[in-house]
């Protein structure tokens, strides 16, 4: 029986979980795909950077086409993040008929078409689960099993970052700046947080929501989009003080057949099942017709959660690949 190989577009968080998963669940990986699954190429910057993951230094290279091109290469896992070269990568491996996996919601929000199209062209299956809640199998759910619904609303906590910020202020009386030194601090913020306290990271992930749930795709830019920077404390105590919790959400609404949305700080009742979310966890509350209100919860990054929802693409694809 032939082996599924797998390259590795980065070997950074969210590659390291990939491979971690990929290597420690092998043989029920193996029994859900119906065949083996291998890393057998990973383009890393630093060929010699010593890594906490026990990997061939013989299947690493600095070379993009060492996997783009590779006749050994089935499926290419997308893990660098940003916009360019990632896209490029994607397109390339695709047109070069590899399946594309990937977590990266900038690049799949910034060429939604695009990167579908090539797919589509190429005979080939681009799969990004991941993207968005990184374990949360929202994406999958929303294009399979409830696809019969029309759906009429999505309310989601879908950053991680900007969550635990507004959870420290509102539990622990501290201000924006202090939550978000501790928010960096335990690694759930970067050292350059725009993209998460700013709304940034949020308006890609409602972009893929809206695409997959409503069949209408709006640029992020496009997106009225409010972040977390200008909340205060006193902010969080006129919540408190009218049984109200505020939480950063992406919101989708269709009203008279018109879509409405927004990435913005909103006032939640506290029984409201959002309210509750917690810390770096994410949800996403959804309304269809047919099923009612649905929600998702879990972690919605981290090397292994994140990996979690990579790895059920690869299996997928693997399914369909025959020798």
């Amino acid at each position: 029986m032939k082996t599924v190989k797998v390259g590795l577009l980065g070997i950074g968080n969210v590659g390291s979980g990939t491979f971690q998963i990929l290597s420690m669940n092998r043989n029920s990986i193996a029994e859900a795909a119906g065949k083996p699954v291998c890393v057998a190429g990973v383009l890393a910057r630093n060929k010699n950077k010593k890594r906490d993951i026990d990997i061939d230094p013989d299947i690493i290279s600095d070379d993009p086409d060492c996997i783009l091109k590779s006749d050994e290469i089935d499926i290419v896992v997308e893990a660098l993040g940003g916009i360019e070269p990632a896209t490029t990568f994607m397109i390339n491996a695709m047109k070069n008929g590899k399946h594309v996996v990937t977590a990266n919601k900038a690049a799949v929000a910034a060429n939604y078409d695009k990167l579908l199209k090539t797919a589509s062209e190429n005979g080939v299956q681009f799969k990004f689960e991941a993207s968005v809640g990184g374990g949360i199998p929202i994406l999958n759910a929303v294009s399979t099993v409830l696809r019969g619904n029309e759906f009429t609303e999505i309310m989601g906590i879908v950053n991680g970052t900007t969550n635990y910020i507004l959870t420290k202020m509102t539990e622990e009386g501290l201000p924006y700046e202090t939550a978000l030194k501790s928010a960096q601090e335990k690694g759930f913020a970067e050292a350059d947080p725009t993209a998460d306290v700013e709304g940034i990271d949020v308006a890609n992930k409602l972009t893929i929501l809206m695409a997959l749930a409503f069949g209408v795709y709006v640029k992020p830019e496009e997106i009225p989009t409010l972040g977390i920077s200008r909340i205060t404390e006193k902010d969080i105590a006129e919540a408190r003080a009218n049984g109200e919790k505020i939480k950063l959400i992406a919101h989708a609404k269709k009203e008279n057949g018109k879509l409405q949305y927004s990435v913005k700080p909103m006032r939640l009742a506290e029984n409201h099942p959002l309210a509750g979310v917690s810390n770096e966890f994410n949800a996403i509350f959804i309304t269809g017709n047919a099923v009612g209100e649905l929600m998702f919860y879990g972690r919605g990054a981290g090397p292994l959660p994140t990996g979690s929802a990579v790895v059920g693409d690869i299996i997928e694809i693997s399914k369909t690949i025959t020798y």
